[in-house]
């Protein structure tokens, strides 16, 4: 066979643009992370690595900022992922910055907004050079106009006149003392194309993707799990509903969706047919305003 006969299909060329990514950083940067939560996009990056070094282990540690208010399920997944794999894991706790005065809670209970300042701690106390994130540029406008490597300040801030072009997949990290490069090798994939490598590649996830019976109420539209995040209020009833979750985050602010599909092929036709991300039609916390993920990320967000 010669390499004129050999074809790659869209997942392929994905993953092995996602691989070269890992292998650039591993070669350029000395000390990178890998935001993991859980979630099926980092889940699906964390399997990308694996196969980057493989048979190696992951030459980086992996970083969660943790709200606090996430749902069982993830933070169960999140644990037993890590010890599959025999990482480390650094946790930055928001609750811990509320208990020690170093954050108030928010009136409205979302704590979503108050994660940048436990990420841009963790990553000066740790001296973290790059921070792997799985930012998708189909998720959110801001988020489309990020590069692969995009550099962050020495506060942590996103500056859009900064970022460099990245011709014929060429990156550039180079960064000055105090700052930092976060790295999205997710970035030309959408939604469907990670269900689809999820399907493919027989990769675990958190149950709460798929279809199930849960207590939920409804509030801003979108269908909420109650627990410490100040739910249900008066006059918002609690009703049992089959649904499942397109993305997970802060409880306060991440909804579930009204869903059969149980499985991944049922996900995978229910995405296909879908006209919104799931940003879009499960996060409140990007709802605020037009420019709520761009002012965050002015801040040092993901």
């Amino acid at each position: 066979m010669t390499l004129t006969d050999i074809r790659l299909d869209a997942l392929d060329r994905l993953e092995s643009e996602a691989v070269h990514i890992f292998r650039e950083v591993a070669g350029e940067f000395d000390r990178p992370v890998i935001l993991f939560s859980g979630g099926k996009d980092s889940t699906v990056l964390l399997h990308l690595a694996v196969k980057a070094f493989w048979p190696a282990p992951v030459p980086f540690p992996l970083l969660h900022v943790d709200t606090g208010h996430n749902l069982d399920e993830v933070i169960e997944f999140r644990d037993r992922t890590v010890e599959r794999y025999g990482l480390r894991l650094h946790v930055a706790s928001v609750q811990d910055y509320i208990d020690d005065g170093r954050l108030a809670e928010r009136a409205d209970g979302t704590r979503n907004p108050l994660q940048t300042v436990p990420l841009l701690d963790a990553i000066t106390n740790n001296r973290f050079d790059a921070v792997f994130g799985g930012g998708r540029r189909d998720e959110e406008r801001a988020r489309a106009k990020e590069r692969i490597f995009s550099l962050r300040n020495a506060f942590g801030q996103w500056e859009p006149r900064r970022q460099r072009p990245e011709l014929w997949n060429l990156y550039n990290g180079r960064h000055k003392p105090g700052e930092h490069v976060r790295v999205f090798p997710l970035s030309n994939w959408t939604e469907l194309n990670v269900w689809r490598y999820i399907e493919r590649e027989r990769i675990d996830l958190p149950q709460i993707y798929y279809a199930h019976q849960r207590q939920v109420f409804k509030r801003d539209g979108m269908w909420l799990t109650p627990g410490p995040w100040f739910g249900p209020a008066d006059g918002e009833e609690l009703v049992t509903k089959t649904v499942r979750y397109r993305t997970v985050g802060d409880g306060s602010c991440t909804g579930a969706v009204e869903s059969d599909a149980a499985d991944i092929a049922a996900v995978i036709a229910e995405v296909s047919a879908s006209r919104l991300t799931e940003r879009g039609a499960t996060r409140a916390d990007d709802r605020l305003s037009e420019a709520a993920m761009e002012d965050r990320k002015r801040e040092g967000y993901f």
